[in-house]
């Protein structure tokens, strides 16, 4: 039998609360339980209606949704869904409240996509009710700095990687991404990364990244060389495919067709690994739903990569690495916090 996803709506906006309502209510495996104006009243229906899942925006009066998830997660660890604007301030508050907990976010439409977004808020509401949001109970909040944190000091010593580093990541893979990125030592391999994201929201997290980490983080370009100490994030709506250039390697950011569902494509990426750089490649596959990238580690495995994937434990979803691991792609399970150091272990 099929569950039913009980859903809280939480926006300030009574047009914008209608409309999300219909709209999921016509799903027949979501049942909408309860709305809330602000995150005030969310708190009581919480606590009255136990939703499994929660819609919340992004920015409201009296209590941001960043604000209110950091006060929400330690006491009642909820799958939440943002509902983000696409302006600059929509995205770096998105960013703070995947940080904060969210685990995944949609953005509102622009020029009439309303359909399209509910549909994929519907999606999203489902992977999120199957989401392990457990690690959140009692955690501190623990703030990290801003944007170009110490991004001012790094230097690129453009050095021409003579290893690759592939990481994939979907469904809670921004912190996910940041823990292991954050565990890089400076001079670091040259490494690429498919994070399941929109456009526009992909420079924003590059840059966040960059703040905090020791190497080098940005958004790829097209033509952009992999230089040891600097991870290229693959551009929302492009695939990106790593392919040689001269005594190295360079990616290739282009417009086409989905694959595996997904634009970027950890598949696609992966498989260039695989076809470009064989066994001077290592891989990890991070937490996310679904089987984007499985035959793509598998290849590149095959081609003689050493390659690991996100144990069950400490995934959002364990979709992405289960099917890594199950075909073969992923020689190991490894907890988030270990992922880091065994990657910089499979160079030795």
């Amino acid at each position: 039998m099929t569950r039913i996803v009980r859903v809280l709506i939480i926006d300030d906006s009574p047009l914008v609360r209608r409309i999300l309502s219909e709209g999921l209510a016509k799903d027949p495996n979501i049942n909408v339980c309860g709305t809330a104006s602000d995150p005030y009243q969310a708190r009581d229906e919480i606590i009255k209606l136990r939703p499994d899942v929660l819609t919340l925006d992004v920015e409201m009066p009296k209590m941001n949704g960043v604000e209110f998830l950091r006060k929400l997660m330690p006491q009642y660890p909820i799958p939440v869904v943002m509902v983000s604007s696409l302006t600059e301030r929509g995205q770096k508050t998105t960013l703070e409240a995947m940080a904060a907990g969210a685990v995944d976010f949609v953005a509102k439409p622009k020029d009439g996509y309303l359909d399209q977004m509910i549909d994929e808020l519907k999606t999203k509401i489902k992977i999120a009710s199957t989401a392990n949001v457990s690690h959140w109970k009692h955690k501190q909040y623990e703030p990290t700095s801003g944007v170009g944190g110490v991004a001012g000091v790094k230097t690129a010593g453009q050095i021409l990687s003579t290893r690759i580093c592939a990481i994939g990541a979907s469904t809670g893979g921004t912190e996910a991404l940041r823990e292991v990125i954050c565990g890089f030592p400076r001079n670091f391999i040259g490494t690429v990364v498919v994070q399941h994201m929109p456009a526009g929201f992909t420079k924003m997290f590059a840059d966040r990244l960059n703040g905090l980490a020791q190497v080098i983080v940005k958004e790829a370009a097209d033509g952009d060389l992999i230089y040891d100490g600097r991870v290229l994030i693959a551009q929302g709506g492009k695939q990106l495919e790593v392919v040689r250039s001269g005594m190295g390697w360079c990616v290739r950011c282009f417009d086409a067709p989905l694959c595996c569902g997904h634009r970027p494509s950890v598949e696609q990426m992966m498989f260039s690994v695989a076809k470009n750089a064989g066994k001077k490649a290592i891989g990890a596959m991070l937490t996310g739903m679904g089987a984007d990238g499985a035959n793509g580690m598998k290849a590149m495995r095959d081609a003689g990569a050493r390659c690991i994937a996100q144990d069950e434990a400490t995934c959002v979803v364990f979709g992405m690495p289960k099917e890594a691991y199950e075909k073969g792609g992923a020689e190991s399970l490894v907890p988030l916090p270990r992922i880091a150091q065994t990657l910089v272990g499979l160079l030795k």
